[in-house]
């Protein structure tokens, strides 16, 4: 037997060790079927053996070193799977692999060199995993590669320059990661590729004008990063629907349709060419006073830093050298904690809204209850915790204050950025209700809140619990984008010793009634399976716009059971009536390119969803199936 064909079957069970026997197998394909646990050593002995493809099944363990003695084998499928651990060393002794598919599981560590040692290597994906670090320099040495896919992972440090050594790619996806620095030059080295993602990254500098040049580049998504200066107006820049350039507020220029402020060009004088003697006399004197007055400035602040550092040593190394402000600039920023700029309050105290600077900026001012036993802790602890937390979806805290106020009280605070739309929970139940989420919008949301928590969980340096997930604990800013806030004070909650009896969190309880899981009211630690609990509930109120404390829960009716004895052939009776309307179907449906759906009038989506905007009966109808693939989570 040299081929076994057994793909898109239901077989159940592990992979039989005795499939060593077919010595002079060439293909196995055993893709899209119930198979679990270990893939055999033994397949190694296969050393004929072309093509294997095991994706889609619910295989675990490790990736077997033995695999690497497929010398052969020029297609190898893994994807789909939950192997988890590191990329074995030994996949680069397969020297004729062509196509190289590991995404979608849970490997991590770092990309071995080997990975990239290939010399007729045409598609490699390594998408959707928890691999880290760097992206190695070897990756240069792919010049046969066509489709190159590192995405959603938690790579770090700068593209490497040699990726411009890569002549032969078409799509490269990068998305998704923590990349730095600049934009490699060499990227316009790729005359061929037509499809370039680097968005969700942390990337900086200007955007290459030699991108323009890229005559066959038909995508380019460079979102959500850190880039600034102008914008190119040739080549793929001109067309406004093939390129993706939102979330990089110091960008300008650019062709009129990108609607970005104008660059400020630098005016060079005429005459800046010629060097003038005197002139220069003049400079080099300014600049030796200028220096001799740093100098002179520095000694004198040395002097006076040191006599106060005994004074305030212990409170500089509790909260790890934040950057502070006063409490009288933040007195005025809020018009003296004004009642009209209040804009929420919780258990350990009170948000204002505030004005610190002269260009206008908005910030939100957490003011601690220090009349609550463990607040000066929880204080210190907040500002340790929050200050090495960075993610998009995260409110961000951007100072701290710890002063006397003109009582001569003690005053703690926190300052972070302002979310212009305020709280989910007003959008659902508040003032912005009359104006309505459409159904993408809190499907986006929805993404956001789960982004979020999925870094709190698996991506900080201690993994970290919110046991308060709620609509008003996620805020929205100008561009609707959900930020999770307060999740560093599930554990302060957790040590302070009383609450007031109004206070709806509890030590008991660990969050608020209605989105706690019921293990914690009978004591139960706080986990990530209870956040997952609460994030259930927000999800069904977010769809069908009732509270879990809704008054038309009585006796054994809940948010939970209301929802689940409505699907799927009832769901229109629980979801939120707006989301049903003729002029939200229109708008939910009508998503072009969404998918790389090019101009065919449909989208496919999970769970064969035909999306045809032919026929408005079907898009409602389509909506309906949507709306059971979420509530059924």
């Amino acid at each position: 037997m040299t081929y076994l064909y057994l793909g898109g079957n239901q077989i159940s069970g592990t992979i039989a060790p005795t499939l060593e026997n077919l010595v002079n197998l060439i293909g196995l394909d055993m893709e899209y079927n119930l198979l679990e646990g270990d893939i055999p050593t033994s397949l190694g002995t296969l050393r004929f053996l072309q093509r294997l493809t095991l994706n889609g099944n619910t295989l675990s363990g490790t990736i077997p070193s033995s695999l690497g003695n497929l010398t052969q084998v020029s297609e190898l499928d893994l994807s789909e799977n939950n192997f988890s651990g590191s990329i074995t060393l030994n996949i680069g002794n397969c020297q004729n692999l062509q196509r190289l598919w590991l995404s979608q599981n849970i490997l991590s560590g770092t990309i071995p060199k080997e990975v990239f040692g290939f010399h007729s290597l045409l598609e490699l994906d390594l998408s959707q995993n928890s691999l880290n670090g760097s992206i190695p320099v070897e990756v240069g040495k792919l010049n046969t590669i066509t489709q190159l896919d590192l995405s959603e992972n938690n790579l770090t440090s700068e593209i490497p320059d040699t990726i411009g050594d890569c002549t032969s790619l078409l799509s490269l996806s990068l998305q998704g990661n923590f990349f730095q620095g600049i934009l490699p030059s060499s990227l316009a080295s790729l005359r061929g590729l037509e499809y370039l993602d680097l968005s969700r990254n942390n990337l900086t500098g200007n955007i290459p004008k030699d991108l323009q040049n890229l005559k066959f580049l038909n995508y380019l998504n460079l979102s959500f990063n850190e880039l600034r200066g102008e914008v190119p107006d040739k080549g793929i820049f001109e067309n406004t629907t093939a390129i993706s350039i939102d979330g990089n507020a110091r960008l300008c220029g650019g062709v009129p349709r990108l609607q970005l402020p104008r660059c400020e060009k630098a005016i060079e004088s005429k005459q800046g060419k010629k060097k003038d003697h005197k002139l220069i006399i003049i400079i080099v004197c300014v600049i030796a006073f200028i220096l001799l007055f740093a100098c002179l400035s520095f000694l004198f602040w040395r002097r006076k830093s040191i006599m106060r550092s005994s004074s305030s040593k212990s409170e500089l190394s509790s909260i790890s050298f934040l950057s502070k402000v006063s409490y009288k600039s933040l007195h005025k920023a809020t018009n003296g904690f004004s009642q009209s700029m209040l804009i929420g309050t919780g258990s350990f105290g009170s948000v204002f809204k505030g004005t610190v600077d002269q260009e206008g900026n908005e910030v939100a001012v957490k003011v601690l209850n220090l009349n609550q036993k463990g607040a000066s802790k929880s204080f210190m602890a907040e500002c340790n915790t929050l200050r090495n937390i960075r993610h998009r979806n995260l409110v961000k805290i951007l100072t701290c204050c710890s002063s006397i106020d003109f009582n001569g009280d003690d005053f703690k605070a926190l300052v972070f950025e302002y979310m212009g739309n305020g709280s989910l929970d007003k959008w659902l139940h508040g003032e912005n209700q009359s104006r309505g989420l459409k159904f993408i919008q809190r499907l986006s949301i929805a993404s956001d809140v789960a982004s979020a928590i999925w870094y709190l969980h698996d991506h900080c340096d201690h993994p970290i619990i919110h046991c308060d997930l709620k609509p008003s604990n996620v805020l929205l800013d100008n561009e609707m984008v959900a930020h999770v806030s307060d999740f560093g004070l599930a554990r302060l909650i957790l040590n302070t010793n009383q609450v007031s009896e109004t206070q709806t969190s509890t030590i008991g309880m660990k969050g608020t009634i209605g989105y706690v899981p019921p293990e914690y009211a009978m004591g139960g630690e706080p986990s990530k399976q209870g956040d997952m609990y609460s994030f259930g509930i927000l999800l069904m109120e977010m769809f069908t716009g009732r509270s879990p404390t809704d008054e038309s829960f009585k006796d054994d009716l809940n948010l939970h059971n209301f929802v689940q004895m409505a699907l799927p052939e009832r769901v229109d009776q629980v979801v939120d009536s707006a989301l049903l309307s003729g002029e939200a179907v229109e708008t939910t449906m009508r998503r072009e390119n969404y998918n790389n759906n090019r101009g065919t009038g449909e989208i496919y989506t999970e769970g064969e969803i035909n999306i045809n905007f032919e026929h408005p009966h079907q898009r409602s109808t389509n909506l309906c199936k949507c709306l059971i693939l979420i509530l059924e989570i």
